[in-house]
């Protein structure tokens, strides 16, 4: 093994530490609590070290950011090639599931501001891997409607009835029957 293959694998073993550490500290604490001092602390690198791998805290958040989307667009692919039929309920599910068992990482990925180029041809491959999920779940139930369309209506459906819920803007008793109603009336 070569000295400069090396380098490069201890240097994507940092990356790595650095994101897992504030995706940790995020879901224990929130995010004002990610600090480059405190990840610095937490994975005993001082600062300049983290300032070598990210510019900041923003540089971080969006590689927390993307590395939710290839997890998002995994979870989602299960549910919409295990689902038999129509795969709107199955998706929806399991995009639920995510933002409840990760919330720091949802809002890392469609809450908080984030410096990545969504919806354009420069976005990072896991972002359009997830929204390719929710495309192809949708695409049965387009018809004449533009699917790309269709599919942002149907992630911001989603996306609102899970933020509002989770901000307790919504009773959270009534969320699988809000659910089930949104899917019966996009669906048709």
């Amino acid at each position: 093994m070569s000295i400069q293959s090396r380098r490069e694998r201890e240097r994507a073993e940092r990356e790595r530490l650095i994101v897992t550490a504030a995706r940790d500290l995020a879901e224990t604490e929130g995010w004002d609590a990610v600090t480059t001092r405190r990840l610095a602390a937490e994975i005993e690198y001082s600062q300049p070290v983290l300032y070598s791998h990210f510019k900041g805290k923003d540089a971080i958040l969006a590689a927390v950011a993307v590395e939710g989307c290839a997890e998002l667009a995994a979870d989602l692919r299960a549910a919409r090639t295990a689902a038999s039929g129509l795969a709107l309920a199955d998706v929806a599910a399991a995009y639920a599931a995510f933002a409840e068992r990760r919330p720091a990482l949802y809002d890392a990925m469609f809450t908080l501001a984030v410096d990545l180029p969504f919806a354009t041809p420069e976005a990072p491959a896991p972002l359009k891997d997830a929204f390719g999920e929710l495309r192809e779940t949708v695409r049965p139930i387009a018809g004449d409607d533009d699917v790309e369309v269709l599919t942002e209506l149907f992630w911001s459906g989603l996306h609102g009835l899970l933020t509002l819920m989770r901000n307790g803007r919504m009773r959270r008793e009534d969320h699988e029957r809000r659910l089930a109603l949104f899917l019966k009336r996009f669906s048709g």
